[in-house]
């Protein structure tokens, strides 16, 4: 084939930038960036110049496995708090200076600078909201929580009287069901938890708080208004209370999602104006992005920008965010739209779009990335979805010269993680990189998947390791029949829970699997019961079943239990450091694999944990991987 224009050095060699916040005047951008291994803290000037480093972490980086929530802002705009590598809470000066301990209280997460600038509000060991003053010898922390087993989030009102913030209970998952709470900001009285429906339908068996998922609390400015997302009907969107929690409504009804699964904290998918009246958000419409600018007065909703957006925040007449599309590199940028007051509100439509940083290096826009297009195809038929899946396809725009002329392109089959989650239209390296080499990609929104509804993602309840795999099963027949790929030359690829379902497609399915690419994936659900971390701890409970009644299941569904069915060759990498799905996982698929013969291609990488964090893995990663599948997908005879 021809030479490659996207090469794993680009994919490994650029920088993960997230949670972009403007400085309480409008003037800068903050925001954190994972590069080489380490983590850091950059300011840039909103109007875009030379960046500024203003912290700099070991290579613990401050950012959980899952989620943000590394800092905020004073009010002041001339610092901010953030989250050391050793899970304590700093102050840091932007004019430069050591930092100043604020909370030893480890391992904190959130923080939330109150509107005064004199106390933070943070979430400690994951599960309890507390209050700390921001003085030199503070006084033991507040804390606020009452008993919730998971917290996330918190969030000041305007007058620094209150604080709302989003919990759960176990076994529930935050996007099962979960409860918007608000409480004095001194400590004093009981919390009170938002009323939203518990009528939905497909999970009456959620404990209380629940039918419902709900999510990323805010005031608006005047405090008149808590808002926040619900899927009460239906579809996670954008809903408001009473300051205190009463009166809950939908702000925007519609099918499509305004924010994702709360897999940790920091995901701000929505802002409101500095004036009130109207809110920015993000729009999910089958996996592609729109950013939207709602009128809460009279309920209609503007275009503001097309591309996959996160990390929003708005002061003055600019919105900051991270925007992003298949063929647009993450970048941070900042729009231009008006401020207005309720005098005289200002026009909405963004006059400007200035990119002040971005992620990946350069090079990725001119090498002919591909837009995806929407598919669906059928699986079986369930109650509230009907027979539908959906998905995205990728078509490669540069055959491989090796085939034979007429062939439709060789398929990935690519599963995403969670499995409570969606590969939306950002850039994803992996995808240019593959398609780049004259592969088609068809991302699987199988059922258990978010952006589609409630009940789409509910109905893997119980399901998990049977319906994902049929659904997935089905899209690559689909393509197959539809000419997405050679029938001759597909292979599913995922990593973790994505592992999971194509450990399982190699076993159950053979006939549509010409190899497979695990990363870091599940092998034995007993195992992982009882080893992955808190957060995940009784997730099994909801998407396979209680122990011990469905033992059958766990036993059924656990790859190492089946692996003498899985023949097509499979390449396995894997962390050493893998905290979630720890490596005697993928141990012990390894070796039955091994001790039968079959073609399976295994290694790890060491001090790595769930997903990679240096560029020397990642470029090896995706060499590997090419190498592996140019072996037994690309030259596979019939």
């Amino acid at each position: 084939m021809t030479s490659p224009r996207v090469t794993a050095a680009m994919c490994a060699r650029g920088r993960v930038v997230a949670e972009p916040r403007l400085s309480p005047d409008g003037a800068r951008v903050a925001f954190a960036v994972t590069a080489e291994g380490r983590g850091s803290i950059v300011v840039v000037p909103a109007e875009g110049a030379a960046e500024l480093v203003i912290t700099s972490s070991p290579p613990s980086l401050p950012v959980a496995a899952y989620g943000g929530g590394v800092f905020d802002w004073l009010p002041g705009s001339d610092a901010l708090v953030y989250v050391g590598a050793d899970g304590q809470l700093y102050c840091q000066s932007v004019a430069g200076g050591p930092p100043r301990l604020i909370v030893a209280d480890r391992p904190v997460a959130a923080p939330a600078v109150s509107p005064n600038g004199a106390s933070v509000a943070y979430v400690k060991d994951g599960r309890d909201v507390a209050v700390a003053p921001l003085a030199e010898n503070p006084p033991w922390p507040v804390r606020l929580s009452s008993g919730a087993d998971f917290a996330l989030d918190p969030a000041w009102s305007p007058d620094g009287l209150s604080v709302a913030w989003h919990e759960w209970d176990v076994p529930a998952m935050p996007w099962d069901g979960s409860r918007i709470v608000v409480a004095a900001a001194d400590g004093t009285g009981k919390p009170v938890a938002v009323p939203v429906s518990t009528a939905v339908a497909g999970s009456p068996d959620v404990p209380d708080g629940s039918g419902a998922a709900v999510s990323q609390p805010r005031f608006a400015p005047d405090g008149s208004r808590l808002s926040f997302l619900c899927d009460a009907g239906g579809w996670l969107n954008l809903w408001t209370a009473s300051p205190g929690g009463a009166d809950p409504r939908p702000l925007l009804d519609e099918q499509a999602e305004h924010g994702g699964p709360s897999w940790g904290p920091g995901e701000r998918s929505y802002a409101w104006s500095p004036d009130g009246r109207r809110i920015v958000f993000c729009r999910n419409e089958g996996g592609f992005g729109r950013l939207g600018l709602l009128d809460i007065g009279s309920g209609q909703v503007e275009e503001l920008d097309l591309g996959v957006y996160h990390g929003l925040s708005w002061v003055g007449e600019r919105i900051a965010g991270i925007r992003s599309g298949a063929r647009t590199p993450n970048q941070i940028v900042v729009l231009e739209v008006g401020g207005g007051t309720p005098a005289a509100p200002a026009p909405a439509g963004p006059t400007a779009r200035r990119v002040v940083a971005r992620g990946p290096v350069a090079g990725f826009e001119a090498a002919g990335l591909v837009e995806p297009e929407p598919v669906e195809w059928e699986g079986e038929d369930l109650p509230d979805v009907g027979r539908t899946v959906h998905g995205r396809l990728y078509r490669t725009s540069r055959p491989l010269e090796e085939l034979p002329g007429g062939q439709p392109p060789p398929l990935l089959a690519w599963i995403h993680g969670g499995p409570t989650g969606q590969n939306m239209v950002t850039f994803i390296a992996r995808v240019a990189y593959f398609c780049d080499r004259g592969f088609n990609v068809l991302q699987v929104d199988h059922r258990g998947s978010t952006g589609w509804g409630r009940a789409y993602a509910q109905a893997l309840r119980g399901e998990w390791g049977r319906l994902d795999v049929t659904d997935a099963a089905a899209g690559m027949e689909a393509a197959a029949v539809n000419g997405w790929g050679s029938r001759n030359r597909m292979a599913p690829i995922g990593a973790s829970a994505g592992g999971f379902t194509v450990l399982l497609l190699l076993a159950l399915y053979p006939e549509l699997c010409g190899a497979g690419v695990d990363l870091y994936g599940v092998t034995d659900l007993f195992d992982l019961d009882e080893t992955t971390h808190r957060f995940e701890a009784h997730y099994l409970r909801s998407v396979v079943g209680p122990l011990p009644a469905a033992a059958d299941r766990y036993r059924d569904r656990s790859p190492v239990a089946i692996a003498d069915r899985i023949t097509a060759p499979l390449l396995v990498l894997q962390g050493s450091a893998d905290k979630v799905v720890p490596k005697a996982q993928s141990d012990a698929l390894v070796a039955r694999l091994q001790a039968r013969g079959t073609t399976v291609e295994y290694h790890v990488y060491d001090g790595e944990g769930h997903g990679w964090s240096r560029p020397d893995v990642v470029e090896d990663e995706l060499d590997r991987t090419w190498a592996f599948l140019h072996r037994h997908v690309v030259r596979r005879r019939p």
